[in-house]
């Protein structure tokens, strides 16, 4: 009795292992961004993508698992020669991502090494296609050009060219130096276009500064001179209008019996003074016609004012 029973367990708990065994191989988890392929006996039955999917446990197997995410991949370095024949090396990074995990893991054997291969042949032709210097100016259209190529050709392994970027292009050793010396010349070259642009707009600079100067001088030299004539001007016609008001006063003073007194007062001092100075100079003294007094000059000058007022 004991030993049945005994077996029956045994044979319960083989029940229970296998058939926790069974789901456990019945039930796959596929992670995010990834994807199993199944095969049944061999054969391809489907693809698993994220989240709980169940398989036939001993029947079905997980043929691949392919990432869904953006792949970076290097490009190896290698020579390649442009249109003009200089012969450069050349290294890259491939960015790519899988579409169709089937067609990854039926179309092509390595899909990685298959598109760096193809990375680097279809590198060498388009660097082919270009001059040196357009190698170096054009990358953009060199990284487009090698992506349009890859894609064209991966499409049977399910695999999308995202972006090809060259990372370093080195040409040989001579053509370096010669670079180096056309990169010195053109500064050389670009530095003496720019001084002579500076001497030339210094001595323009210098040739209006000069001609604004003279320009302000004589400018200032007319203005000057329109000043002074002016003041002259109005100096004569205040001298003038001066003496015209003193003479007018000496007309007006002289026509009252005052006036001719004093008038006759300073034409009889002014004689004296005459005679005086002309007593000292010479020995011989001229008296004029028709009187040896002063009186009588003094009466000669009073009739000639007489008549010069009467006129007036």
């Amino acid at each position: 009795m004991e030993t049945i029973l005994s077996y029956l367990l045994s044979v319960q708990t083989l029940v229970l292992v296998l058939a926790v065994v069974l789901i456990k191989t019945s039930i796959k988890f596929v992670p995010q961004n990834q994807a199993y392929v199944i095969e049944r006996f061999g054969k391809y039955q489907s693809t698993k993508e994220a989240g709980l999917n169940f398989i036939l446990p001993f029947v079905d197997r997980i043929s691949a698992d392919r990432t869904l995410k953006e792949q970076a991949v290097d490009v190896p370095e290698q020579s390649a020669i442009t249109k003009d024949n200089i012969s450069l090396r050349v290294d890259g990074v491939l960015y790519f991502r899988v579409l169709d995990p089937y067609k990854a893991t039926y179309g092509v054997e390595n899909y990685v090494f298959a598109v760096t291969q193809l990375a680097q042949t279809t590198m060498r032709s388009e660097l082919g296609k270009m001059e040196l210097d357009k190698t170096f100016e054009e990358r953009d259209v060199l990284n487009a050009s090698i992506v349009a190529a890859i894609n064209e050709a991966a499409g049977p392994w399910g695999i999308q060219v995202l972006r090809y970027e060259i990372k370093d292009i080195i040409p040989p050793q001579s053509v370096m130096e010669a670079m180096e010396a056309q990169m010195k010349a053109e500064r050389v070259k670009r530095a003496q276009i720019l001084e002579s642009e500076g001497d030339r707009q210094a001595a323009i600079n210098r040739a209006e500064g000069q001609k604004a100067s003279v320009v302000l001088a004589a400018e200032a030299e007319k203005e000057e001179q329109v000043l002074r004539a002016e003041g002259e001007a109005k100096a004569i016609v205040a001298v003038a209008s001066a003496q015209a008001e003193a003479l007018r006063q000496v007309g007006e003073a002289a026509n009252t019996e005052e006036g001719q007194k004093a008038i006759q007062l300073d034409l009889a001092t002014k004689a004296i003074e005459a005679k005086h100075a002309i007593a000292k100079e010479s020995s011989v003294v001229l008296l004029p016609d028709g009187g040896t007094e002063a009186a009588a000059v003094v009466a000669q000058a009073m009739t000639i004012i007489q008549k010069m007022s009467k006129g007036s």
